[in-house]
């Protein structure tokens, strides 16, 4: 039996504009398509970078801007 390493997919696989990668894992879009190719190793190389990448994801505050003409 092989060892996998679980995918850190949270199943909201939107990717990030600006930051390029995806906001519910952190993973860029090649890491998310190329994942099950991964080699174990790859994959928890991958994952100890994860929790740094959060940072680049901005947080946008408040909503559209109201048309008040």
């Amino acid at each position: 039996m092989r060892e996998e390493t679980n995918s850190p997919c949270k199943s909201i696989c939107i990717i990030h504009r600006d930051a390029k990668i995806c906001v519910g894992c952190n993973r860029t879009a090649e890491e998310v398509r190329c994942w099950n190719k991964y080699t174990p190793e790859k994959r928890r190389k991958i994952l100890k970078e994860l929790p740094s990448r959060a940072g680049l994801l901005k947080v946008r505050r408040g909503g559209r801007r109201r048309n008040l003409g």
